[in-house]
């Protein structure tokens, strides 16, 4: 895949360096990158571009977002919602599953029946609700999430809840909101409410 940060290399004033940039104007060619960016792009990528830390771009990013900016951080990086797209319908989908095999085949469910998942969202007893985002809409986003999974030997969220969670999930029409559910109660995953 290409980076998204080579989509345009004029997005720094004319004749700046990364490097001699005030916050200002950097987070400005942040917010510039991430709006032309069709694909999210890691916080690496712009820390590399504007030749700061990473953590100056989670810094720069966390201002942006008090401006009022709508960023999404995602496990595949930061990206902007694209307000062009069409409407599609948001449900909710609670489920269960208690394996690494299970969250891939459950991932793999939903998006191979014409799904998008957003988010994953637990309801932890003491902080109460967490969600993280997902993003994921294809085979190799699933397989993407799965790697990052193990590599970091991360827990998911659904751990702290004795794999209970959420899902909400983007589909164009109830009928395909229905294949999702039915094929997930199938193989066990599906709590009915």
């Amino acid at each position: 895949m290409v980076c998204p940060l080579t989509c345009d290399r004029n997005i720094l004033p004319e004749g700046s360096n990364p490097m001699n940039l005030n916050s200002s104007e950097r987070r400005k060619g942040i917010f510039q990158v991430l709006n032309s960016a069709k694909e999210p792009v890691k916080g690496a990528d712009l820390a590399a571009k504007f030749d700061v830390s990473r953590q100056v771009i989670v810094q720069d990013i966390a201002v942006l977002r008090a401006a009022g900016k709508d960023i999404l951080a995602t496990p595949r990086g930061y990206i902007i919602p694209d307000s062009r797209q069409p409407s599609f319908l948001k449900k909710t989908l609670v489920c269960k599953h208690h394996t690494y095999y299970e969250i891939e085949d459950e991932l793999t469910t939903i998006v191979d029946l014409g799904g998008k998942i957003i988010d994953v969202i637990i309801e932890h007893p003491i902080y109460g609700e967490k969600r993280g985002l997902l993003m994921i809409s294809s085979r190799l986003d699933v397989e993407d999430f799965m790697t990052s999974l193990k590599r970091d030997k991360a827990a998911p969220l659904s751990t702290l809840t004795g794999g209970i969670h959420l899902h909400t999930v983007e589909v164009r029409d109830e009928a395909t909101f229905k294949r999702i559910r039915d094929a997930l109660d199938k193989k066990g995953y599906l709590i009915k409410e």
